[in-house]
């Protein structure tokens, strides 16, 4: 399941890479990819680990970047 998210609050492309990396440690994610450019979080997964995954992905964000929110888009 494709998942896109709008990320607020990045400060430097350097940033979104290092969260990039991190998200994509998280076991059942595939194909992440942030944007720095167009404020764009998109991974896949599968979908009935969905929830839990966005959860996941949310807990992970706030560690790497506590001031950065994301929303579904």
């Amino acid at each position: 399941m494709k998942n896109t998210f709008k990320i607020k609050g990045l400060d430097c492309a350097n940033c979104a890479t290092q969260l990039e990396n991190a998200i994509q440690k998280i076991e059942g994610i595939k194909n992440t990819s942030i944007s720095f450019m167009t404020e764009r979080l998109v991974f896949e997964c599968n979908e009935e680990k969905n929830e839990k995954i966005i959860n996941q992905v949310k807990k992970v964000i706030k560690r790497e970047e506590p001031y950065v929110k994301i929303e579904k888009i």
